[in-house]
């Protein structure tokens, strides 16, 4: 009898990100035989490369492919080097979170053994981030942007919170924290001065909070939780927020923990998933076989386990906990190449 089939659709973006791309792809390959599914692994550009080839940075072709497979693994791409948006110059990473109804970014965090550190004591904690509002100028509009000048001395922008994605991320993130036996969510805001929109993610989260009664539930200021992120990262299980706190807290866990190249990432929504490496492109170093894939490899072991593949997915992190003490890329103080890294953690 053959094995059903998991649909794999791998973007390899812009800089290093083919390189990465590479490397976790040959990760996925490792572990294809302890799988319960047989993969099946196809590519798509996006980013510069499409832009020559079709006039945009993420093809029509691309977005309806992303819906066709169970997951895609994205890698990096430098929308900030793009043209406009009228000359095709589009962020890959925006709009599939919006085509795909990602709303949920969860990002762990977490010291390892051989990588440096800026924390004094191991810590592990998840921001689950909501992704589809706040702040984001190309993300709460119906039509148009959230940010405008009436004249050109004076730029505003919008905030959008709603109760759909305050309750939805409030619920994925005691849903994870019950799933991975963790036992406190943090709610981080700023309602003290934006009353009415972080009241209003405040009211959804504690209402989310009293359906889980065995799972403590606290709040804390945006810039006290930066503190205490600093001082004592293991007083947070989970911390769950609003779109750019999200994306603020993440950087900042993930650089206490090692930094950006040690920290996975995973876009959730109601049918989709996406593998994303945490940090940039790094065009300064492409094509120098120097590049550190651990962020997207993590990332693909999210993606794994969420599709059900633990198996493969708790091999990828063993293997990482036992190669990261005696084979590292330059970045985190050794030197060892891309390909030199990757090697060492399939063996």
């Amino acid at each position: 009898m053959s094995k059903p089939i998991l649909k794999l659709l791998f973007l390899a973006g812009d800089g290093i990100g083919p390189e990465i791309t590479s490397a976790t792809k040959s990760v996925l390959f490792a572990v294809s035989s302890i799988c319960k599914k047989s993969l099946e692994v196809t590519d798509a550009d996006v980013g510069f490369k499409a832009l020559e080839t079709s006039g945009s940075t993420i093809p029509d072709s691309v977005r309806v492919q992303v819906k066709e497979v169970d997951g895609v693994i994205l890698g990096p791409v430098s929308h900030n080097a793009y043209p406009p948006i009228t000359e095709g110059g589009l962020n890959p990473s925006g709009i599939l979170r919006k085509d795909l109804d990602l709303f949920a970014n969860i990002r762990p965090a977490r010291v390892w053994e051989g990588v440096p550190s800026s924390s004094a004591k191991p810590f592990h904690l998840t921001i689950m981030r909501e992704n589809l509002e706040g702040f984001y100028a190309d993300r709460n509009m119906h039509h148009g942007t959230g940010e405008f000048m009436p004249d050109p001395n004076t730029a505003l922008a919008f905030r959008k919170i709603t109760r759909h994605a305050s309750t939805r991320i409030a619920e994925a993130s005691f849903l994870h924290a019950q799933k991975h036996g963790v036992h406190r969510v943090t709610a981080v805001h700023k309602a003290n001065v934006m009353r009415i929109t972080d009241g209003l993610f405040l009211e959804c989260c504690r209402e989310v909070a009293a359906k889980f009664p065995n799972i403590a539930y606290d709040e804390m200021l945006v810039d006290a939780a930066a503190a205490h992120l600093v001082r004592n990262p293991n007083a947070f299980g989970v911390i769950v927020t609003t779109n750019m706190f999200g994306d603020i807290l993440s950087d900042l866990a993930s650089e206490l923990s090692g930094g950006l190249g040690v920290a996975g990432s995973l876009n959730l929504g109601p049918s989709y998933a996406m593998a994303q490496a945490q940090h940039g492109s790094a065009p300064d170093i492409a094509s120098k076989g120097i590049a550190n894939p651990i962020s997207l490899i993590l990332s693909l072991g999210m993606l794994l386990h969420h599709l059900g593949e633990e198996r493969a997915s708790k091999a990828i992190e063993t293997a990482m906990i036992r190669t990261l003490p005696h084979s590292r890329t330059k970045d985190l103080g050794s030197t060892n190449s891309t390909e030199g890294f990757t090697n060492a953690l399939i063996a």
